[in-house]
């Protein structure tokens, strides 16, 4: 995998010290911020909120994208393996409840050699916060060095993940990423108020596509339920039309209240545990400022 890089479902099969791939991600780490953030899930920001490192680079480029500026246009600054520990130390002394890996899947390997010297240091959970676009060996690569798995599932549809994402295979990765995730981590083990070991999965509702977001919920209760295990969801209704959106009339726009309604009712129905956004929250505060805090 280093030489060649196929960490995620493109599988570009190139040598990224020499190359760019999808992600146009380089064989060293790429960071935009890494600070203290207030904005995730109770479970992950705590009081003391989690500390979020934003890696630059993206391997799904979803065109609507709040953080295009890292995703697509790959703002950020190298570090070496040893800035990237020191990095994490320094979070963890501010006393952050968690460490949140903000779109780590192509910087894996890097990942890993930086947390086999200090994971024994970190006291605190680490936070795989993915697109959902991965590959099961990735998951099981990286899964001794990660606490709690926080993936998205963005589409059931392949035609909407083909127009939007650039990924008409978007869900059959992603469903067996989160299965396996489940699976590895099939319980929700909470320490005071942090979830420290479990899966909590994301669904941003996008305009449109209420009807594939229904069906997204019932795909995470039928197979928690074969599984037999435990997770957490998170709907939210932030989506603005941002980046590249203005190019599709049909998502160039917030979601409606009957649309979000139409999806919080099926969780309800469903009996789904976790965190609802309130409808009003589609507003710029949740977005952060890439300007390299935390990595200078």
């Amino acid at each position: 995998m280093e030489s060649k890089c196929n960490l995620c479902p493109r599988n570009c099969n190139i040598d990224r010290n020499n190359k760019r791939g999808y992600c146009k991600a380089p064989n060293t780490i790429k960071l935009a911020k890494a600070a203290p953030f207030f904005y995730e899930e109770p479970v992950i920001s705590g009081n003391n909120g989690t500390g979020a490192v934003f890696f630059s680079g993206c391997n799904l480029k979803c065109c609507y994208c709040q953080n295009y500026q890292i995703s697509h246009e790959l703002f950020g600054e190298n570090v070496t393996i040893d800035r990237f520990i020191y990095i994490l130390l320094s979070l963890a002394d501010k006393n952050v409840d968690s460490i949140s890996l903000i779109s780590p899947t192509v910087y894996v390997l890097q990942i890993i050699k930086a947390l086999d010297k200090v994971k024994h240091k970190l006291k605190i959970p680490i936070i795989y916060n993915t697109s959902g676009y991965e590959k099961a060996e990735t998951i099981n690569l990286i899964n001794d060095y990660v606490d709690v798995y926080l993936p998205d599932i963005k589409y059931m549809n392949s035609l909407s993940s083909e127009l939007y994402s650039n990924a008409s295979d978007y869900f059959e990765f992603c469903s067996d990423a989160v299965k396996l995730m489940l699976e590895l981590k099939p319980k929700l083990v909470y320490k005071e108020s942090i979830l420290i070991s479990g899966v909590l999965i994301r669904h941003l509702v996008l305009p449109g596509l209420y009807k594939d977001s229904i069906n997204i919920l019932k795909w995470i209760k039928n197979t928690i339920d074969d599984l037999h295990s435990e997770c957490l969801i998170s709907l939210m209704s932030q989506y603005l039309p941002y980046y590249m959106s203005s190019n599709f009339p049909q998502i160039d726009r917030k979601i409606t209240k009957y649309e979000y309604n139409k999806v919080v009712n099926k969780a309800i129905e469903l009996q789904l545990s976790g965190f609802i956004q309130d409808k009003n929250s589609s507003k710029d505060s949740y977005i952060p400022i890439f300007d390299l805090e935390g990595i200078k």
